[in-house]
Formats: C-alpha cells, sequence, structure tokens
C-alpha cells in the first residue's frame, strides 16, 4: 500500500512542477508536511523523494530540504497512466531503449494468478524491460501475463521490448486488470533495485 502512494506522491509532485507551481530552485514541501498530507511515515515520502532525486527533478541541501533543479536537467515523465512508456519518451524527445532482460515461467502465486483470473494449471511468465536514456538505466518494467489469454507469448517472450506494442498486436488496446499485470522498478545510481510498485 505504501508504494502505491509513493508513486502517487511522485507523480503528483511531477504534475505541480509540470504546471509550474514551483519555479526552478523553490524548496519542496517538506517530508512533514507531506507525511501529514498524505498520512504516511517519513520514510514513504523520502522514498518518494530520492526517486524525484534520481530522475533528476530535485537536489537536497544538507538541513535545509528538497530544491527543485533547473527545467533542463529532469526527466519529464509521469510514471502512471494508459500510453506506452517508450511513446510517452519519444514524443518527449528523450533517447531512450529498452531491453528484454528477462522471461521467465513463474511457479504458482495465488495473489498474481487471481489479479490474471488464471487457473491454477495455467502458465503465467514474469517478463521484464530495462528502460535506459542515453547510458543511463531508468526504470525496470516487470509484466505478468498468462499463455492462456496470449498463447504466443512462450515463443516471443524473450524478445518483447514493448508490452505496449505486443498487445496492441494482438488486438488489444485496453486491458482490464485480469489482462496483465504490470510493475515499475527504480533504479538508483548504484544500480540497486528500488521495491516493486504495483499500477
Amino acid at each position: 500500500m505504501s508504494d502505491n502512494i509513493e508513486i502517487k506522491i511522485v507523480d503528483e509532485l511531477i504534475s505541480n512542477i509540470k504546471n509550474k507551481k514551483y519555479d526552478s530552485n523553490d524548496k519542496l514541501p517538506s517530508e512533514n508536511d507531506l507525511s501529514d498530507a498524505y498520512g504516511v511515515p517519513r520514510i514513504v515520502v523520502r522514498k518518494a523523494y530520492d526517486r524525484l532525486d534520481e530522475m533528476g527533478y530535485v537536489y537536497s541541501k544538507q538541513g535545509k530540504g528538497r530544491f527543485l533543479t533547473e527545467r533542463h536537467k529532469y526527466i519529464d515523465l509521469d510514471l502512471s497512466g494508459y500510453e506506452s512508456f517508450s511513446e510517452k519518451m519519444i514524443i518527449k524527445g528523450y533517447d531512450l531503449r529498452s531491453k528484454n532482460i528477462l522471461f521467465t515461467e513463474i511457479k504458482y502465486n495465488e495473489k498474481i494468478f487471481m489479479e490474471l483470473e488464471a487457473d491454477i494449471s495455467d502458465k503465467v511468465y514474469k517478463i521484464g524491460r530495462l528502460r535506459i536514456l542515453g547510458d543511463i538505466p531508468i526504470a525496470m518494467h516487470i509484466s505478468y501475463v498468462s499463455s492462456t489469454t496470449f498463447p504466443s507469448i512462450e515463443k516471443s517472450g524473450n524478445v518483447i521490448s514493448s508490452m505496449f506494442e505486443y498487445y496492441k498486436n494482438h488486438g488489444y488496446s485496453k486491458f482490464a486488470s485480469q489482462k496483465s499485470i504490470l510493475s515499475i522498478s527504480f533504479p538508483t545510481k548504484k544500480n540497486e533495485i528500488y521495491s516493486n510498485v504495483q499500477v
């Protein structure tokens, strides 16, 4: 649950930045203020700010808080929504590459199988794509897909770099939660992966 709030904080701060609520070098709301506003522990807000720091939106001043960077230095991207991640980035003029780095059948997981409305005997696959801007890995997208819904996934899953394109090519343009599950992780500057976030 806290992961969902974390993403909500990130998206709402990005939205406020894009709507010019803050100017370059303006001080952003404190961790305490956002903690109170969202009813979450400070650590959740701190993680949200860490995400924005990794994306180049904010910088810290010791003991003074978080501040907005100059406009040209940050990645202008909303994490939520129904558009293709790749399309968003290309439209905004970013040099994006997507690399398929994971394709494997998963063992039965009650939560995932229930969300996909898959039977216990169905095959469900985990597909991972790393998003890279220039030479910087900025996000890991993980999808869970049932071969009952997408029979060709068994043959093509290891070369898919865009699930959105794969879905479109199979006649789907909108997805209910039972069609697939997407999670997003964030590589840090040390290439560590932050916790997965269900969207």
